[in-house]
């Protein structure tokens, strides 16, 4: 039997949960776990980009892995038992042990960075704001239906992660990080 991409259930403008309720396509919660799949294919992009290091193809691989996962949970009916393995602290945790390992290799940070300096550098601050507007629309919706907490904490940390990346990955490039200049007034 062959499986079909489309199904046309949507054409009107509504998509199916896991469990079957429906939601029109502009729901929040469509939108969350969409952002939450724009930022794996970032993520994606990401881990082509730095195909000379396997470390950090390896951490953007799990990382795509659990993003799946929270995507999948936020796919679902709150409420709903899943059969999906989900975030936990010890994925809340890794991230914070690279990030101190980074942090231990790179010059103190003293100003702020403007994304850019090399292609792969600024698709990890991509990544990195897509992450954050995930944040911010799983927060939106835990405002109004039940989000397991772990899911902001990540995405939370993981946007943060992604910017110490950032940092190790203009650092081994060789790239200039920007420092960011307070726009000049002309005075006229």
């Amino acid at each position: 039997m062959s499986f079909k991409i489309y199904t046309k259930t949507g054409d009107k403008g509504e998509t199916s949960l896991f469990g079957g309720k429906r939601l029109p396509k502009s729901h929040l919660r469509i939108e969350a776990y969409g952002t939450v799949d724009e930022l794996n294919a970032f993520m994606g992009l990401l881990r082509d980009a730095t195909e000379e290091d396997e470390t950090v193809r390896d951490w953007i691989k799990e990382i795509q892995d659990l993003l799946f996962s929270l995507g999948a949970a936020l796919a679902m009916e709150p409420g709903a038992a899943s059969i999906i393995p989900g975030v936990e602290e010890l994925h809340i945790e890794a991230l914070e042990r690279r990030m101190d390992a980074m942090d231990e290799t790179l010059p103190p940070l003293k100003n702020f960075i403007l994304p850019g300096g090399h292609p792969t550098v600024s698709f990890c601050h991509i990544a990195r704001c897509v992450c954050r507007r995930a944040e911010r629309l799983v927060v939106g919706l835990a405002l109004e239906e039940e989000v397991d907490e772990r899911i902001v904490r990540y995405l939370n940390r993981l946007s943060d992660f992604l910017f110490m990346l950032a940092r190790k990955l203009s650092r081994d490039l060789g790239a200039e990080e920007i420092i960011w200049a307070p726009a000049k007034t002309s005075g006229t």
